[in-house]
């Protein structure tokens, strides 16, 4: 089967969508948050252990949310035999697109992007005016880049049962 990537905007609810899939007995993964992206330093590389919270003036362009290429291909062959989730959003992310099944990518609106990011309560990013202005920035052109490359996407501004229930069925295919 292989893997299929979940991702979209900081706040599109790649989250909630994870724990309601393995609510629902699916194998899936939050690479937010269980171990697979991390902040990198652009230039050096350097893993960033602690980001800075609020993130200081400049420092979303000297720092990249990147995933761990490695950890993907790990989970490639591990998945050979059945469909694993992996949900999440990284600037690297089309490094390891040849060990995806299918790309699935949740839009929104900026009205409920800005409503999201202002209120939710699972991390802080979104809420300092750089990383906002970031995120909008971002989802203004999101829904064409992936539709220009073939993925699968998802009105996520909608109630999270018929969420899932659509990228379940985009991941059948």
């Amino acid at each position: 089967m292989g893997i299929v990537w979940v991702t979209g905007i900081s706040g599109a609810g790649k989250s909630s969508v994870c724990e309601a899939l393995k609510g629902e007995g699916h194998h899936a993964i939050d690479a937010d948050w269980e171990g697979y992206s991390r902040w990198v330093h652009r230039r050096t590389g350097e893993v960033v252990l602690d980001a800075p919270f609020p993130v200081p003036a400049g420092w979303l362009d000297d720092h990249a949310w990147r995933i761990d290429v490695r950890r993907v291909e790990e989970l490639a062959i591990a998945s050979a035999h059945g469909a694993t989730f992996l949900c999440g959003g990284a600037e690297n992310e089309v490094d390891v697109w040849r060990h995806l099944r299918s790309v699935v990518c949740l839009v929104i609106d900026d009205e409920t992007l800005r409503h999201r990011l202002a209120t939710r309560t699972t991390n802080e990013f979104g809420k300092h005016p750089e990383e906002l202005a970031a995120a909008l920035t971002r989802n203004r052109s999101q829904a064409r880049r992936y539709r220009e490359l073939g993925a699968s996407l998802v009105d996520a501004a909608r109630p999270l049962e018929e969420v899932v229930h659509e990228v379940l069925a985009a991941a059948a295919g």
